[in-house]
């Protein structure tokens, strides 16, 4: 009888497997396209928790086509955000970091804010231009200090200047973002579950009841020579906590909230404005996200057609 051969488990493509230095991912946004120049790439939401929705199946040459089927759903809470500060940048490098005015004070939580203002001041000459936004969160019932993040702005240099004199001191919503229908990624980290053995973190085998120094453990970490512990070897450590990022979910309603979602578990009410995506979304309820236009879309996903009906 030949040995029992197994391929190796848990995936190499997460490594090292620790958790992440902070809450919110910063995407690459040269890859990420938008649909229309003078609109961000992005914007920061929390997730409020889970539903069932009926919908009406509209997808050509589905088998449920005309029929109501029953999916599940995402409820993500979309605060407004705001300009915290402009960076220009020079040579894929920060030149100049302009400060908005008429700052929140509930960011003093998080960053150390200068005494005086200094005016706005745009000139040079410069290669791009990003956002350091930050949501209104107060707004939710989740917490008052916001979240910071850089976001980038899509068309031309001009059309990114034109956009930043335009929303300076202004509340940006989820509206002028996203629209109905739209494919979106959703980056952000996993739910964490601290330290765990090496069967739930690299889904190895159990090895025998009969077997001596544990049963959930792998049989060897390693041989003679190298005379160490590689890297490949499954062992015990942090699990959970890491940068995932959820491709193509379609936006199957985007509205205000005003009391439509009440009582949803580990999260309470939706006070600020939502989305409501198709499928499932990483981490906990209250977890802060981005979302961003869709990376790679797929043709399958394109293909697919929903009509909210109901959410329960």
């Amino acid at each position: 009888m030949a040995p029992p051969n197994s391929p190796r488990k848990g995936s190499m493509q997460y490594w090292p497997r620790k958790r992440a230095r902070k809450l919110l991912p910063s995407p690459n946004w040269e890859a990420i396209k938008t649909d229309s120049s003078k609109k961000l790439k992005g914007f920061i939401c929390y997730k409020a928790g889970m539903a069932s929705a009926f919908v009406k199946d509209d997808t050509a040459d589905s088998m449920t086509k005309g029929k109501k089927i029953i999916t599940p759903v995402t409820i993500i809470e979309c605060p407004a955000m705001k300009i915290f500060s402009v960076r220009l940048y020079k040579n894929g490098k920060v030149a100049k970091d302009v400060l908005a005015e008429n700052i929140d004070k509930e960011l003093k939580k998080r960053v150390k804010l200068p005494k005086t203002a200094k005016k706005e001041d745009f000139r040079g000459d410069y290669d791009d231009v990003r956002v350091l936004c930050y949501s209104v969160v107060k707004k939710t019932g989740i917490k008052k200090t916001p979240d910071l993040s850089e976001l980038a702005i899509g068309g031309s240099f001009e059309d990114k200047m034109n956009f930043v004199k335009e929303n300076l001191g202004k509340e940006i919503l989820i509206s002028s973002v996203f629209e109905k229908g739209n494919l979106v990624d959703c980056r952000g980290l996993t739910k964490g579950k601290g330290f765990q053995g090496p069967v739930k973190r690299f889904g190895i085998t159990l090895k025998s009841h009969k077997s001596e120094k544990g049963q959930r453990r792998p049989g060897a970490i390693g041989s003679f020579h190298p005379g160490r512990t590689t890297f490949k070897a499954p062992m015990a450590g942090q699990i959970g906590m890491f940068t995932r990022v959820t491709y193509n979910s379609r936006i199957l309603d985007l509205g205000k909230g005003e009391g439509k979602f009440k009582n949803i578990l580990n999260y309470g009410e939706v006070n600020s404005d939502y989305l409501v995506v198709n499928g499932s979304v990483q981490g906990p309820a209250k977890r802060q996200l981005i979302l961003t236009n869709s990376l790679r879309p797929t043709k399958k996903q394109l293909k697919k057609n929903f009509e909210l009906l109901e959410i329960r």
